[in-house]
């Protein structure tokens, strides 16, 4: 700890001498920065023609298909992302990769505060329900990205905004229903300015869905409440969100003869197979602009997690169980999760002519209490109570992220940015997993994560960029469980040209991503439905990607994009038949090599909009061993998307129409899914254990919108 306490202090002196320096040279002018609401996110997001890759959605673009679905359904059509949901239908436990990444390597950030589980690294979205009514804008980072607060990038970075301070008082109502006995509700406020200083700003909403799954069910409770003061040079912002989820199983998926039999049904009968769990956010940030230079943040969050969820077992060891039952008993029992979260972020930034620095530091901290605890038994042992715990585990983990961004102007045309962070974790457990396993972990890490990019302006037309990231990760529970204890490394390469025309937009890139030790997936999952991941050795990820926004005319517009790509193990050696036996290169595990979108969108007003979106997803394979059992097949969807809003001059401001009919086609395909390989043996007589995930066929949601 000694070390790492001595490597900040002489990483925050060195860059305090360097903000000292430039400091000197402050003058008061009339440059105008951005606004004090998007300083929140400036220290982790990046400019438009930053040599990052890189995507943005603003709140008007996001609520046109934003009728209770989860985030990672709304970015489906982003370039190079793949949405997925448990239920089918887009509501519940969703998740989504980039460019072949699982969730669990993409780093979440809200208003800078980190997102990710800090032990699984994992987004749970079931627990923001509604979140993107809250949103005032995101932007995906493709790759490693620029520095940020959390666990490191190894697919990507998404950074949330929550909503921006209203000049005007107003509120809206909002309700939507649809297939599945869907159905979202919601109330927002917004007092506007009050004495030109104060605002205050709310949201309630309430979604349920049935799920697609039978049974497979969602009710969701959320809120989010802002209290914000502002004046000219200055922006203290406090917010409360979070909720409640209650979300049926259907993590275990259903296997090739259940799929064929019937797609919708749910292996699961007993009633109260669910996940319950509630988690609340208290952030408070204080932004404060010294002059027309210097600009300085400040963010403490703190997070509370609780929650469990309830299986039915037959037929059960009593070992298993710590001998609270007799062998051979049926069980009731609950797996809880008791965490708290808590986070300090620091940084300033100062900015002159064609000169920008960025420095801060973040520092997090993580208690869980793992633990099972019996509810009913058929069969109890002497002196058990309802209620005893049959395992307990604890575990704690810190981070230290210290960062320095600098981007400058070389030239006129040409612009620099470096990028140096040091990240330094020390996770802690002890005591028993589900599996009354000792899990007994004390380990350190320390990271230097150097990046480095150029950007050059040919002409107001044409840009180019290239850039160059490291990133190093630890590995999370789950890893430790599987016996895996060194951490992963990844060099990320980019290489891009934007044309900007009045009517024309174009971003075309070429990544290679090559990794040390990656851990990936390697197509099972665990008891809980997460992907488990085993070490790969090398490992790289080359693709292209293209992204376009083609005006045809005043009232349409056409917006593709596709990602080709080549994902692959190098030397891939696994365990075949009880022997070790090298593969030679192989396809990483659920990672297409085709992913494409369009949208074509017919506009003509502002307030009419139709849109015909459509996405391709090429074939994967589920584990990275390329056996013919284990490949997913390609698939191709279309939704459309309507919205009008009724312009008003009595009670309300507008009404707000919205129509989506997702999967038009009616297809059916599976997008997601695990497989167990047991022997190898014989070709064409593999044995194996498979799951699917089947998602919905065609299915709508309407709603209505009230403004005021």
């Amino acid at each position: 700890m000694k070390s790492i306490v001595k490597k900040t202090t002489l990483f925050l002196a060195f860059t305090v001498l360097a903000l000292n320096s430039f400091a000197q040279e402050i003058k008061q002018d009339s440059t105008k920065i951005e606004t004090l609401d998007e300083v929140l996110v400036s220290a982790v997001r990046v400019k438009a023609d930053a040599p990052v890759t890189h995507s943005n959605l603003t709140k008007n673009q996001i609520a046109k298909r934003n009728l209770g679905q989860d985030i990672p359904i709304l970015l489906n059509y982003l370039p190079n992302v793949v949405s997925s949901s448990d239920a089918g239908a887009g509501i519940g436990y969703t998740y989504m990769s980039v460019r072949g990444s699982d969730a669990s390597r993409v780093n979440v950030t809200v208003n800078g505060i980190p997102y990710n589980d800090a032990e699984s690294q994992g987004t749970f979205w079931v627990n923001m329900g509604d979140f993107a009514s809250s949103t005032e804008s995101l932007q995906l980072q493709r790759g490693v990205g620029t520095s940020t607060n959390g666990s490191g990038a190894f697919g990507a970075s998404l950074n949330i905004l929550t909503d921006a301070v209203s000049e005007e008082s107003g509120g809206e109502i909002s309700n939507s229903f649809g297939s599945y006995g869907t159905r979202k509700h919601n109330v927002k406020f917004t007092t506007g300015k009050v004495n030109e200083h104060f605002e205050f700003a709310g949201r309630l909403s309430n979604i349920h869905s049935d799920g697609y799954i039978d049974r497979a069910s969602t009710d969701l409770k959320s809120y989010f409440l802002q209290g914000s003061y502002t004046d000219e040079n200055t922006l203290i912002k406090a917010l409360a969100f979070g909720g409640k989820e209650e979300t049926y199983q259907a993590w275990d998926g259903i296997s090739a003869e259940q799929l064929e039999e019937n797609r919708r049904q749910n292996p699961l009968t007993y009633d109260n197979e669910v996940d319950n769990y509630q988690q609340d956010h208290y952030q408070l940030h204080w932004n404060e602009k010294l002059n027309n230079n210097w600009s300085t943040n400040v963010g403490l969050n703190y997070t509370r997690g609780k929650g469990y969820f309830e299986q039915f077992k037959d037929d059960r060891d009593a070992e298993d169980y710590n001998n609270l039952i007799e062998d051979g008993s049926d069980v009731i029992v609950r797996r809880w999760l008791d965490n708290h979260f808590y986070v300090g972020n620091f940084n300033a930034t100062y900015r002159k002519d064609r000169l920008e620095i960025i420095s801060g530091v973040s520092y997090s901290d993580y208690e869980n209490d793992h633990y099972g605890e019996l509810i009913w038994g058929s069969e109890l042992a002497d002196d058990t109570n309802i209620r005893d715990h049959y395992y307990d585990g604890k575990s704690t983990k810190s981070d230290l992220n210290v960062f320095s961004k600098v981007s400058f102007g070389l030239t006129e045309k040409l612009k620099a940015f470096v990028d140096i962070q040091g990240r330094f974790v020390n996770y802690k457990t002890n005591g028993l997993t589900s599996k009354r396993v000792p899990l007994n972990v004390d380990e350190n890490f320390s990271f230097f994560n150097p990046k480095l990019g150029l950007t050059y302006r040919l002409n107001n037309e044409n840009s180019f960029y290239t850039s160059f990231a490291r990133a190093n990760r630890e590995p999370n529970r789950d890893d430790f469980k599987a016996g895996v204890n060194t951490h992963e490394s990844l060099n990320d390469y980019e290489l891009g040209w934007r044309l900007m025309q009045e009517n024309f937009k174009l971003s075309t890139n070429i990544y290679l991503m090559d990794y040390q030790n990656q851990l990936v997936l390697t197509g099972e999952i665990d008891d809980t439905g997460d992907a488990l991941r085993g070490t790969s050795g090398n490992s790289y990820r080359l693709g292209l990607e293209i992204d376009a926004d083609i005006r045809l005319s005043n009232n349409f517009s056409v917006r593709p994009n596709i990602s080709i790509s080549k994902n692959e193990n190098v030397d891939y050696v696994t365990n075949r038949d009880d022997a070790i036996q090298e593969l030679g290169n192989t396809n990483i595990a659920n990672s297409p090599n085709t992913v494409a979108g369009n949208a074509l969108v017919y506009h003509p007003s502002e307030r009419f909009q139709v849109a015909f979106l459509s996405k391709f997803v090429g074939e994967q394979y589920l584990s990275n061993t390329d056996t013919e059992v284990s490949k997913l097949d390609s698939y191709f969807t279309s939704d459309l998307n309507v919205m009008y809003e009724f312009k008003m001059e009595s009670v309300f401001k507008s009404i707000v129409l919205t129509a989506l009919v997702n999967n038009i086609f009616d297809k059916e395909y599976v997008d997601r899914g695990y497989i167990y390989l047991d022997t190898w043996s014989t070709p064409g007589e593999t044995q194996e254990i498979q799951g699917y995930y089947p998602q919905a066929t065609r299915n709508f949601l309407v709603g209505a919108t009230l403004k005021f």
